[in-house]
């Protein structure tokens, strides 16, 4: 059967007799019918709908073609979200004069549209489009964007995502409010913000055997005032939160951070200027490595009232001048709630400017190789809803996004809002991504690192770098517990230095560049060797050089072995009584004789380097042990590799 509205719509665009009819309009109505009008008109401008919808329907009682009763009977309805009675409205004003205001065919296209018709809307969009007299260019620019939104939705729920949403239980949601999820890297440990008694605050939940235990209130962090809106570095150490209206604010809503440092947390501090202004800043997403904040602000240089900025830490620490994401992401619309996933390819955000299910949708970009940013992609259906969606996080796998939602007050249980307040409950809910809409693989490294004599942390400079390029990827210094967490992204091939003056530094290779190579994370117990009088106290086990490469079956060094043989220049140079042998292992493959004098070979291409850079020779030797010296079978090509090594230990 042919609905009313689209059988009525065709009649329209045939241009028939049929609104010929005669119609009473507020410049006609008289006497008793203008009364009552009246009054109805002014108890819909006091919210007393009602009474509104009581005189509306007196009015047409007296006179069915009254038109503008018509109308304002479908606006009331509009107004208290009864769609399908406000369909109902909208389709009689047209039975009774399709021409009379153009402007219903717009109202009668959203209706349609919040009730999912939406081939209907779609056509009442393009009718007014086509056929209104004088559309303002706003009126013509919502038309556009909801009759975008109207062909993607059409599409959208024909090709349904996975959608599986799990509550995380009661040790986290309660009767109050719940919402804005960050996890760190290794997923251990939840921060998250909770309305309760009119007072927004951080929580704080660590995961035991997989569950998560009772949160518990950051009581360093809070105040009196409202902290929310925030972003955990991937080991759990800085914090960065939105905080309004502080004395030590620069504008309404500013940006502020405390540091985890011994096991306790920092006096909040605001991040201060260029990211601050007297503006509205918020909604902050700090990179896995640390290295750039991403934020939501509104600021002159925008797209729109609301978008994503970026910020780089520079060497000295502090942050750079703030630049506009820019097109394709940012648009006339808002764009929100930032969350840039440890891969540094993946960002998910949150708009109401791209082609959506209506209000604010979510969406992932993905960086392209020449830095620029793709076109975004909406996450789809159910994930995203005629809700509004918000505040996504996912974990370092990729595979579990984390979000809130009120699931009892949303028609297909998606939406989700950066607040509560004045909306009703919130918990945290979390659920398995669609493939197409994961991250990259990411990976960490979590280590603590030991003297190897006392057995104690200590404070040891920690670097990672890309060995393709060159560049330090990460760095850091670890607090007095000795430990750290480093994210790293799949497709690189990265170097660990660990080192501390008058301590032999310790060295391990993460080649990720190869499928399948991101398995289970790194956990690792560093010992450092201390240096004592030109000896170590455990100088009976050899340091492996896990970053010094040769070409295959030569004593060629390649290129991505001089990062760590400068190293080791720097500790010779740093310990100048110091001297060290320099040792050669192969595997088994290939003749004895010839692994022997491949394996001094290679010790002596160390031994030349260190001696062409200024090292005394006579605090250097070298010997090669071919495949005398295994240290893991050579059965398997994991083994193979382990045995092909070379390494420092301390000399008399």
């Amino acid at each position: 059967m042919i609905r009313f509205s689209t059988f009525l719509l065709l009649f329209c665009l045939c241009g028939t007799a049929f609104a010929q009819k005669k119609i009473t309009t507020t410049k006609t109505a008289n006497g008793k019918l203008k009364t009552i009008f009246d009054r109805g008109v002014r108890m819909a401008s006091l919210e007393q709908f009602d009474d509104a919808i009581e005189d509306f329907e007196k009015a047409l009682q007296l006179d069915p073609n009254f038109i503008d009763a018509q109308i304002e009977w479908a606006n009331v309805k509009n107004q208290q979200l009864k769609m399908a009675e406000a369909e109902q409205g909208y389709e009689k004003v047209l039975a009774i004069d399709s021409t009379y205001e153009p402007s219903v065919f717009y109202s009668l296209a959203i209706v349609e549209f919040d009730l999912d018709k939406y081939d209907e809307s779609a056509a009442h969009f393009e009718y007014f489009l086509k056929n209104a007299p004088k559309i303002s260019p706003k009126r013509k620019a919502t038309a556009e964007k909801y009759l975008h939104n109207v062909k993607f939705a059409a599409e959208a729920i024909k090709h349904p995502v996975p959608y599986e949403p799990k509550n995380l239980g009661p040790n986290i949601n309660t009767p109050d409010a719940e919402y804005l999820p960050t996890l760190t890297a290794d997923g251990e440990v939840l921060i998250y913000t909770t309305f309760r008694g009119g007072q927004e605050d951080f929580y704080r939940s660590v995961k035991v055997n997989g569950e998560w235990q009772p949160g518990e209130p950051i009581e360093a962090v809070n105040t009196p005032n409202n902290e929310g809106a925030q972003s955990i570095s991937a080991d759990g150490k800085f914090l960065i939160f939105t905080a309004c209206h502080r004395r030590d604010g620069l504008g309404g809503c500013d940006l502020f951070f405390a540091e985890l440092k011994n096991g306790k947390w920092t006096a909040v501090r605001n991040l201060g200027a260029p990211i601050n202004t007297p503006g509205w800043e918020s909604q902050p997403s700090l990179s896995g490595d640390g290295q750039t904040l991403f934020f939501t602000t509104e600021r002159q240089g925008g797209k729109g009232s609301k978008d994503i900025w970026f910020s780089r830490r520079q060497p000295n620490g502090k942050w750079g001048e703030p630049q506009n994401l820019g097109v394709p992401v940012n648009t006339l619309g808002d764009e929100q709630s930032p969350f840039m996933h440890a891969d540094g390819q993946t960002l998910y955000f949150m708009s109401n400017g791209h082609p959506g299910m209506g209000g604010f949708d979510l969406y992932l970009s993905r960086k392209q190789p020449d830095g620029s940013w793709g076109e975004p992609q909406n996450l789809g259906y159910p994930i995203n809803s005629e809700g509004n969606e918000g505040a996504l996080s996912v974990s370092l796998d990729g595979k579990t996004a984390y979000f809130a939602t009120d699931l009892l007050n949303v028609k297909r249980g998606a939406s989700s809002f950066e607040s509560p307040q004045g909306k009703g409950t919130t918990d945290i809910y979390s659920f398995e991504l669609p493939v197409a809409a994961r991250p990259l693989p990411v990976t960490y490294v979590k280590a603590k690192v030991l003297d190897a004599l006392t057995q104690k942390p200590i404070q040891a400079k920690v670097e990672f770098v890309e060995l393709t390029s060159g560049k330090v990827f990460a760095m850091a210094t670890t607090e007095a517990d000795g430990e750290f967490l480093v994210t790293l992204p799949a497709g690189g091939n990265y170097a660990l230095n660990v080192s501390k003056e008058k301590y032999l530094f310790y060295s391990e290779n993460f080649g990720l560049n190869e499928p399948g190579t991101i398995d289970q994370p790194y956990n690792l117990e560093i010992a450092l060797n201390p240096v004592s009088g030109g000896t170590s106290g455990v100088a009976a086990k050899p340091n492996v050089l896990k970053n010094v490469f040769f070409e295959t079956g030569s004593a060629a060094l390649r290129k991505e072995s001089l990062i760590e043989l400068d190293l080791l220049k720097k500790l010779l140079d740093e310990n100048p009584t110091l001297k060290i042998q320099i040792n050669g292992h192969t595997d088994n493959v290939g003749s004895e004789a010839d692994n022997l004098l491949l394996s001094d070979g290679r010790a002596k291409a160390v031994y030349d380097y260190l001696t062409q850079k200024g090292i005394d020779s006579k605090r250097l030797k070298h010997k090669g042990f071919g495949e005398t010296e295994p240290a893991a079978s050579n059965d398997t090509e994991e083994g193979r590799r382990q045995n092909r090594r070379t390494e420092y230990e301390i000399a008399e």
